[in-house]
């Protein structure tokens, strides 16, 4: 279940819902008047979502070269790599 608090409990109880966030990794969602305003998470979650969305990115390139026929069979790159690394 999402933590939502006010505007006022962000500004008020800044430490708690800092606690709150590094210790469970989830965002708190702020409101303002009401109605969802922000969403509030630690640095260490922002950057583990944002390196997720990069990995599926990159993911979804190898898919798109899979269905686009862009591959070379495994032989033939380990055979390339084998050369480039010949002293």
């Amino acid at each position: 279940m999402p933590k939502i608090r006010s505007s006022a409990d962000l500004r008020n109880n800044y430490n708690d819902i800092s606690t709150f966030c590094h210790t469970y990794a989830e965002p708190v969602f702020i409101t303002k008047n009401g109605k969802g305003d922000l969403a509030v998470m630690s640095i260490e979650t922002y950057e583990e979502m944002v390196g997720r969305f990069e990995l599926y990115g990159k993911l979804q390139e190898g898919l798109d070269d899979v269905a686009a026929g862009r591959t070379r069979p495994w032989a033939e790159v380990k055979a390339e790599l084998a050369k480039r690394w010949e002293v």
